[in-house]
């Protein structure tokens, strides 16, 4: 029997980075999915938490795109127990705040911020690509493999 080897597929084969763009209102929302959009990211958006976890189960974004206030402002215990959201790099963004005026506990679980007036395209995504790209971990109590250590 012969067994056929093919090369696996890029995610630039598979097709376009998806993105879920998540904001306070519509205007905000829709506005970072044509600018993400524009960089050739496949996008969809969603207002507030609630509807992001509905938009992300139609859309099964790689990354999602949230602006940095709703993040900051609003409990995510919701999205934390979502079983695609919880599992999904979060990417923050802002019109207003720089990454250096962050609080380090406002950036808790959140895998990259982009400071939307002096961002660039191939620096952001290379971000989104290499928060897309990061292994996909769950935490499953219990299930874990004894820890052993070679002592040669």
């Amino acid at each position: 029997m012969a067994l056929e080897m093919s090369p696996t597929a890029s995610k630039e084969s598979v097709g376009p980075l998806r993105a879920l763009c998540v904001a306070r209102h519509s205007f905000l929302s829709e506005h970072l999915a044509r600018y993400f959009a524009q960089m050739g990211i496949a996008t969809t958006n969603a207002v507030g938490l609630d509807s992001a976890a509905k938009a992300a189960a139609d859309a099964s974004p790689d990354v999602v795109i949230c602006d940095f206030d709703v993040l900051a402002s609003i409990p995510l215990h919701a999205w934390e127990h979502d079983v695609l959201l919880s599992s999904t790099p979060v990417i923050a963004v802002s019109l207003t705040r720089h990454a250096e005026e962050l609080q380090l506990l406002d950036v808790n679980g959140i895998a990259g911020f982009l400071y939307l007036p002096t961002l660039e395209k191939a620096p952001a995504l290379r971000i989104l690509r290499a928060a897309a790209a990061r292994p996909r971990y769950s935490y499953r109590s219990g299930a874990r493999a004894p820890r052993t250590v070679d002592r040669s």
